[in-house]
């Protein structure tokens, strides 16, 4: 009774209250555990693509199809092609962990802060579920790029130094049978500052484009739930009615690779700098003097080496990591959801 009471004069504040409830449930560890799972599935299948990536970026001059016939050309191919999938698993599914609880964080203090809300700086709006197939909260655009960025820029500082082992283990400048001898040789020919080599230029790509992607990420979802015009709430899939989780999770993969090429597209530049920077640091030195040097050796197109390959495996990647994120999520509170109703 008071629920149709609350209906009939305070729609937006029902609907928020359920939200708050729902998103108040203990699934904080599960953002890092579907982060974890989902991290790890992408880059074990598209380790490859990394490695192509990683190797033409190192060259400058090697072109795509030269690198991918050197590869298979040669000795264990097949092990070639995912040579440095551990550390490239470890640094992924650790960092989409990190990334995914954090952001989750993130969004849901902004989504609950008055200040910010009544400021007119972030607009957070739970109603906002009916227009778009998330599961998670909807926030303004201004809301979504900072909070995106700084989800990002910290997960990746703390992955920074696997990163760093994962770049050179995928090079084929370095051969290093594994994660720990790589580890210690990097200590002792650089000390501790060699495991964060090009970390600025990774924070300046990491943050843009996770900033980017999720604007453009839940711009996409909002435009393409509105043209199937469905009502994706969580109450509609408890009662089986409204967006079902097939259509969800098409709407997710679609909107994570037209967001992911774009975002790619536009920091590509700060990805290939970084990449010689952590392959030879004593070459380029800085991030201004590698751009400026990969720019006067090989061209303005040095900075868009593998930008083909990196925006092939990022939407593949992104896609699948936020489409089986939010769906894991999205069933979680679900459950969770019919829980606290059978205990009421």
């Amino acid at each position: 009774m008071l629920d149709l009471l609350l209906v009939s004069q305070f729609p937006n504040v029902l609907e928020s209250a359920r939200y708050q409830q729902v998103r108040g449930s203990p699934l904080k560890a599960f953002h890092f555990v579907a982060g974890l799972s989902t991290g790890m599935l992408s880059a074990s299948l598209l380790q490859p693509a990394d490695l192509l990536k990683t190797r033409v970026q190192q060259s400058g001059s090697e072109s795509l199809v030269r690198t991918f016939q050197s590869i298979v050309r040669g000795p264990n191919s097949l092990k070639q092609l995912w040579r440095g999938t551990l550390p490239s698993v470890i640094r992924t599914g650790f960092g989409s962990a990190l990334y995914f609880s954090t952001l989750n964080a993130l969004r849901q203090h902004v989504a609950r802060s008055h200040i910010l809300t009544s400021s007119g700086l972030v607009v957070a709006s739970p109603g906002d579920l009916r227009s778009s197939s998330s599961s998670l909260p909807q926030l303004s655009n201004v809301a979504n790029l900072a909070t995106g960025a700084a989800a990002r820029a910290s997960a990746g500082l703390i992955m920074m130094p696997v990163t760093v082992i994962k770049v050179r283990y995928e090079s084929n400048l370095y051969s290093y049978r594994s994660m720990w001898g790589a580890a210690t040789a990097i200590m002792k020919r650089e000390g501790i500052k060699g495991f964060f080599s090009g970390v600025g230029v990774t924070a300046l790509r990491d943050a843009p484009y996770a900033g980017l992607y999720i604007l453009f990420y839940e711009q996409a979802k909002r435009r393409f739930s509105q043209l199937l015009d469905v009502a994706p709430t969580v109450d509609a899939l408890v009662s089986q009615s409204g967006m079902t989780s097939t259509k969800s999770l098409s709407i997710n993969f679609l909107s994570g690779v037209l967001a992911a090429g774009s975002a790619t597209a536009i920091t590509n530049p700060f990805d290939a700098v970084k990449t010689r920077l952590q392959l030879m640091p004593g070459r380029y030195g800085n991030m201004i003097t590698a751009a400026r040097r990969m720019v006067k050796e090989d061209g303005i197109k040095s900075l868009f080496d593998g930008l083909g390959l990196r925006m092939g495996r990022k939407a593949i990647s992104s896609a699948l990591a936020w489409a089986l994120y939010e769906e894991l999520i999205r069933r979680a509170e679900v459950r969770w959801q019919e829980k606290m109703i059978t205990v009421s």
